[in-house]
């Protein structure tokens, strides 16, 4: 039986530190019917030369100066020839065994835009810090901010190419945006395995522009609320939605160590709805007690937060 082509796409721009690890874990997978696309953004710290490295392995590389994290994803998807779409950043890793089980499911569910998984995070060294579960989510879900782990997602081409792949105007929340675009469309199924590591470190953009993903959340709410994609469920689904969009402000807040925009963010998300908020209680009840002064309680919250199973997303 032949297996459908899958197009795996790594955009990437000066990450040599992580690249040969994320390209070693694409082409150990146990999937022969994949064509791997790497869109380097013009590098100058040996990226290039990690690419080369692996060049009869790879099926397309480009190494210019483009537009951002957007642009060479969309560069990738107009070479892309595969049924099915990964895109893997390069700092990130697939799981063994993760390609094969994603085209699987898809298979098995051709109503499906796209699959996902759970993720782990991990950081520079490699080490998990945590594991990123999700669950049976719906357009509905998404609507609410819940965020899936953007390498941990496989989506069917035909519907990326209806949809015109990710819009250049995002930059923080460019993945929730397509994945919100293309539920539209049709059904998303969960696989309760884990299928990538996330990795955060010092330059990834949910650490170096953290305020940035809260005013990109509130700027997906207004889109929400302005569109006609979402027209049936806004009113039914809005104070949920701009809940989810201030839980995730005051997350990033938090994290970026403005705590008391934080506290406000998560105050504004619970007078529309508390059953969104109330889960990151805990993350709430810190910001507050920060600001009392009591530093010690610092130290118990950042080795603790990782501990509690929570959705959490990072970004290069």
């Amino acid at each position: 039986m032949n297996q459908p082509l899958i197009s795996i796409i790594t955009p990437s721009f000066n990450q040599a530190k992580y690249l040969e690890q994320t390209i070693q874990s694409v082409i150990s997978q146990d999937y022969s019917s994949m064509e791997y696309l790497i869109i380097d953004g013009g590098s100058t710290d040996g990226s290039k030369e990690i690419i080369e490295k692996y060049s009869d392995r790879i099926s397309w590389w480009v190494s210019e100066k483009d537009n951002g994290q957007a642009d060479a994803v969309n560069k990738g998807l107009k070479q892309a020839k595969g049924k099915y779409i990964g895109w893997l950043n390069s700092d990130d890793l697939y799981i063994p065994g993760a390609i094969h089980q994603a085209v699987e499911l898809l298979e098995m569910n051709p109503e499906a835009v796209f699959v996902f998984g759970n993720v782990k995070s991990i950081d520079e060294n490699g080490k998990v810090t945590n594991i990123m579960r999700y669950d049976h989510w719906k357009l509905s879900d998404l609507m609410h901010f819940n965020i899936i782990g953007q390498p941990g997602v496989f989506i069917r081409k035909e519907n990326l190419d209806r949809v015109g792949g990710l819009d250049l105007n995002y930059h923080f929340l460019l993945d929730h945006h397509l994945w919100l675009r293309l539920a539209v469309d049709s059904d998303i199924i969960f696989s309760d395995r884990v299928w990538a590591a996330a990795r955060f470190h010092p330059l990834a953009k949910n650490v170096a522009s953290a305020p940035d993903f809260g005013k990109e959340a509130i700027r997906l709410a207004k889109w929400m609320e302005s569109s006609v994609l979402f027209k049936d469920l806004w009113v039914e689904n809005k104070n949920k939605v701009w809940a989810g969009a201030y839980r995730i402000k005051a997350r990033y807040l938090l994290d970026a160590g403005q705590n008391r925009d934080s506290i406000i963010a998560y105050w504004k998300g619970l007078k529309f709805s508390p059953g969104i908020i109330l889960p990151e209680f805990h993350r709430f009840f810190y910001a507050l007690i920060s600001l009392m002064g009591f530093s010690f309680l610092k130290k118990i919250y950042l080795k603790t937060r990782f501990l509690i199973s929570r959705p959490d997303r990072k970004r290069d």
